[in-house]
């Protein structure tokens, strides 16, 4: 069967600029791809079709070649036969999305190999006290990472010597194999996808070109951290290997609880004893913040289990933008063994109280000074 000009595959003229002709390419790859038309044999066949087209035509070379003497100068009266080798370059092409679609390794691309990559980040998980988080903070950290062994320079290499090209893979870092017309790439075992081997391993690190140490940084946590967030130190994290930059390294916070405060957001909630006489009567009691004591207005008749306000009196919001709140829920204080003045002082309260028992008498009462039986009763009709 007669091969269809190439042109004519591409959709293009035979003018066509390289970044024009690569854009039809492109289009027609993805419209066509077999992982996007699965079972799709004609969908298939286009694609191929394109790709062979492009192979030629993407090639200056063959290009000239073509356009002066047809299919017969690249691969007879019937054209060249299909290549996979034809998407090695295939995840260069799509400049990236050949990675989101899974194609990077399928057909061979992606980065290449012993260039320029950044370090590893790192995660430190710090404890830090609630006060420290209250106030902020300064901490000396030690951090253990991988940095450049100085002996080499990085190269692994023993002095005098340098990393040789892997004969295995012919300095490519992988290794490819035939299944169907893909071409898979998976990284040489014998490099380990570096493309390089040591003969003469550098004794400092082995030949890793990298070793241990332990580096001393300053941290400042800021005021109002909670359990969780996290701080980024940019640039303190792994040596890049080839040139590459440093990874970063990220504080995780991980804040003690309070024996007196219980965080929710900003705000601070803590539970304070009271006296009755105070809460029947009113007055004033100290209550702690982070400030120091804070004298509180309790008003008359305030019920135990009340939550009173202290503005501004929480956890400082960490962005810098004010604090929070402080809510104390109000308790009474009910002594174990009364003495015997604060037994006949209440011996005297109870004879002028309402009954615990509901009577004729409470009739007349507000609701509020029902006694406790008496109102479920009035609940339920």
């Amino acid at each position: 069967m007669a091969k269809r000009d190439y042109y004519e595959v591409l959709g293009v003229e035979k003018t066509v600029s390289e970044k024009d002709l690569k854009s039809a390419y492109r289009k027609l790859a993805m419209q066509y791809h077999p992982d996007r038309n699965p079972g799709d044999h004609a969908a298939e066949d286009k694609f191929k079709e394109a790709a062979e087209a492009f192979a030629v035509l993407g090639d200056k070379d063959k290009r000239a070649a073509y356009d002066r003497y047809g299919h017969a100068a690249v691969g007879g009266a019937s054209g060249p036969q299909f290549d996979p080798s034809t998407f090695a370059d295939f995840g260069d092409l799509f400049g990236g999305i050949g990675d989101v679609f899974g194609f990077g390794d399928l057909f061979g691309g992606g980065r290449k190999r012993g260039g320029p990559r950044r370090g590893a980040d790192l995660r430190y998980d710090l404890e830090i006290t609630f006060e420290h988080a209250a106030r902020g903070h300064e901490m000396q950290l030690q951090i253990p990472r991988e940095e450049r062994c100085e002996t080499c320079k990085g190269s692994g290499a023993a002095a005098g010597t340098s990393p040789e090209q892997c004969g295995q893979c012919g300095g490519s870092g992988q290794l490819r194999y035939q299944q169907g017309f893909f071409t898979v790439a998976r990284p040489c075992g014998t490099c380990r996808g570096t493309g390089r081997v040591i003969a003469s391993p550098c004794g400092s690190c082995r030949g890793a070109g990298r070793v241990t140490r332990e580096r001393k940084l300053t941290v400042r946590i800021p005021a109002g951290v909670a359990t969780g967030q996290r701080l980024r130190l940019s640039g303190e994290g792994e040596h890049g290997s080839g040139g590459g930059p440093h990874g970063d390294l990220y504080v995780v916070f991980h804040v003690a609880d309070h024996p007196y405060f219980h965080r929710e957001g900003d705000d601070l909630h803590c539970e304070v004893p009271v006296q009755f006489t105070t809460l029947a009567l009113g007055g004033t009691v100290n209550v702690p913040t982070l400030d120091g004591p804070h004298a509180l207005d309790i008003p008359e008749g305030t019920q135990p289990g009340t939550s009173l306000r202290v503005r501004g009196k929480g956890m400082p919001n960490v962005s810098g933008r004010g604090h929070g709140d402080l809510h104390v829920i109000v308790g009474v204080v009910v002594p174990k063994k009364p003495s015997r003045e604060q037994r006949e002082a209440l011996e005297a309260l109870r004879t002028v109280l309402p009954p615990d028992t509901g009577d004729a008498a409470t009739q007349d009462r507000s609701d509020e000074d029902k006694p406790f039986f008496e109102r479920v009763k009035d609940m339920f009709g």
